[in-house]
Parts: structure tokens; sequence; C-alpha cells
């Protein structure tokens, strides 16, 4: 059971929303998420430097697209 544990937190802790948006780096691979529904997900192209834009390449064969924190989004790597 200990093991069982671990492996559990370990998910969580990879699957955690992330706060502070300044902290990816190009390259991430992540899923943005609104009303507790992904509504996207592929790459991070870029981050401004507040940490309150980001610039997403999607995994799918769509144009990149551009996400504001303003819009109540969330950040999940993935």
């Amino acid at each position: 059971m200990k093991a069982r544990g671990a492996v559990l937190s370990r998910r969580n802790a990879h699957s955690a929303t992330v706060s502070d948006w300044k902290t990816l780096q190009v390259g991430d691979h992540v899923e943005i998420i609104k009303h507790a529904h992904v509504v996207a997900a592929g790459e991070v192209e870029e981050v401004s430097q507040s940490g309150n834009v980001l610039w997403l390449v999607p995994a799918g064969p769509a144009e990149k697209q551009l996400f504001l924190k303003s819009d109540g989004v969330q950040v999940r790597r993935g």
C-alpha cells in the first residue's frame, strides 16, 4: 500500500495547476482548463514577463492560441 500512495501523490503533484505562469518554460506540455474542462492542449511557445499571457502551440493541426490569466483559465502541466 505504501508504494501505491507514493504513486498517487506524484501523479497529483504532476497534474496540479500552475498558479505562477512565469515558471512555465518554452516547450512545456500543458493543458488549458476552463470551468473544469480541458479546452486546449499543446506546447508553451511563450509566456509574457508578467506571467499573465500564454501562447500555446496546439497538439493538433490548429494555429497557435493566446490565453489570458484574467479570462479565468488555468494551466496544468500535461
